[in-house]
């Protein structure tokens, strides 16, 4: 697969993305300092600043604070040499969480957003994506991708690739390379589509089903593979119906987009008028599970929200990509205080950055506009984004049993971030305490500022 990646800039800090990365220490590891994280949509940020988070074979072991710390030392068996003290101006939190994210379309990333959705798709996307039956092409962007998701903190990614099996498979050699969480699917599209870039039906099947029983017979935990129908516009009923059952048999995952544009409704509708809407496509084809997850549902119906939480289906909300492409604005304190699960998705190429702090961003500000225009009752909190990139995502992805915050049991996919050093965009005053300090990130902050990415323990990155 070639070698690891260091990228040093003479005008940027020098990081490291550790391709074959040591495995999470044997010992056990005891973060001593401020943490942050979600416990729920209701309680979207907990602020521990003097806690203690100790990390053995790559799960969370401790979570306590450090007035206890002698009393930990003893019934946990760990000594001062055991112990990581955070720096000033640094504190932990979860691994951000990147519930949507086409990675062949990182080339395009930052150009060709002078479309809308469907015209762009023909422009733009699928002639790039057609470049990915070349395996070598697609191991050097796909090793791109993981380094700079990883880099802007991005622990857990549900990516899409291309109709290619083989350079799919690429897709999952880098993530589990370079030690990423990920779901990784092969994407399915046999009619309506470029004569250059399309499959049969039987070809799609048999590929998927290929595609699911090797990346299961590398029984990695962090790499799994997820069913990825492109949309109801490149599929026909029954390559629908045939990726529902593999779901079902396999108990895999499901992405794919639902509600993104109104042209794009509309053209499903004309394709299946005996559906009585969009989402009851995928319900009626076996698509709607508590493992799949619908990207967009910028317009989705109240009838359309309803099939969702019959199915406990998921949602992917892509701000940034729906402002470029011209999509609309996504009412997601709507969907998520209706009860339906929702995390946040980078949606590259169509959103022009990989960083899922963006994201966060970019929610806050499109909740704004919806609250201007009285469409909704009131915006998006910081606090809100936190949990929606963080314990949000796991849960859209069917994963808060094992990530999303700092609970014992679950593994430590974590991000310590600095904000002191002497290339941070943020500048601190005097009495800037951990509250501040999580605000400014948020708002303020880049990839300067992640120090340090652990996934399952282990080191993935660091300055």
């Amino acid at each position: 697969m070639g070698s690891a990646a260091s990228r040093v800039s003479p005008n940027k800090p020098k990081y490291k993305t550790s391709k074959n990365a040591d495995k999470p220490a044997r010992g056990i590891q005891v973060f001593i300092g401020p943490y942050i994280h979600s416990l729920s949509w209701t309680e979207p940020l907990v602020v521990q600043p003097n806690g203690v988070i100790g990390v053995k074979d790559g799960k969370i072991v401790i979570v306590d604070t450090a007035e206890n710390l002698d009393t930990l030392k003893a019934s946990h068996s760990f000594g001062d040499s055991d112990i990581i003290k955070l720096q000033e101006g640094e504190f932990l939190m979860p691994g951000l969480i990147d519930t949507h994210i086409h990675a062949p379309q990182y080339p395009n990333v930052g150009i060709g957003l002078d479309l809308p959705l469907l015209e762009w798709l023909d422009k733009y996307t699928f002639p790039l994506e057609a470049k990915y039956k070349d395996p070598k092409f697609a191991e050097l962007v796909y090793r791109k991708v993981v380094e700079k998701t990883i880099n802007n903190g991005t622990t857990t990614a549900s990516y899409f690739t291309t109709i290619h099996t083989s350079s799919s498979e690429v897709m999952a050699d880098m993530v589990e390379a370079y030690g990423q969480r990920a779901l990784v699917g092969k994407v399915c599209m046999d009619c309506y589509s470029p004569d250059y870039y399309v499959e049969t039906t039987e070809e799609s099947l048999s590929g998927t089903t290929e595609f699911v029983k090797k990346i299961l017979d590398r029984k990695n935990p962090l790499v799994l593979p997820t069913i990825t129908p492109r949309f109801a516009l490149t599929c026909s009923e029954d390559l629908l119906k045939g990726l529902g059952a593999i779901a079902k048999e396999h108990d895999v995952h499901i992405q794919t987009h639902l509600d993104e544009s109104i042209p794009e409704i509309e053209r499903a509708m004309e394709l299946f008028p005996q559906y009585k809407n969009y989402a009851d496509i995928y319900g009626g084809t076996g698509l709607l599970s508590s493992k799949a997850i619908m990207a967009h549902c910028v317009h989705i119906t109240d009838e359309e929200l309803e099939i969702l939480k019959e199915n406990n289906t998921s949602i992917s909300h892509c701000p940034t990509s729906n402002n470029s492409l011209l999509s609309g604005h996504c009412p997601v304190k709507k969907l998520r205080n209706a009860g339906v699960k929702v995390g946040l998705g980078t949606d590259v190429a169509g959103g022009y950055t990989p960083s899922i702090l963006e994201e966060m961003r970019h929610a806050i500000m499109t909740a704004k506009t919806l609250s201007i225009e009285g469409r909704e009752s009131e915006p998006l909190t910081f606090r809100e984004a936190l949990y929606l990139a963080t314990l949000g995502g796991a849960e859209a992805l069917a994963m808060e049993q094992e990530i999303g915050n700092f609970q014992v049991g679950k593994s430590f996919d974590a991000l310590v971030i600095g904000l002191e050093h002497e290339l941070s965009p943020i500048d601190l005053f005097p009495e800037s305490d951990i509250n501040v300090l999580v605000e400014k990130f948020i708002m303020l902050g880049d990839d300067r500022n992640i120090v340090k990415v652990f996934v399952n323990g282990q080191l993935v990155k660091s300055y």
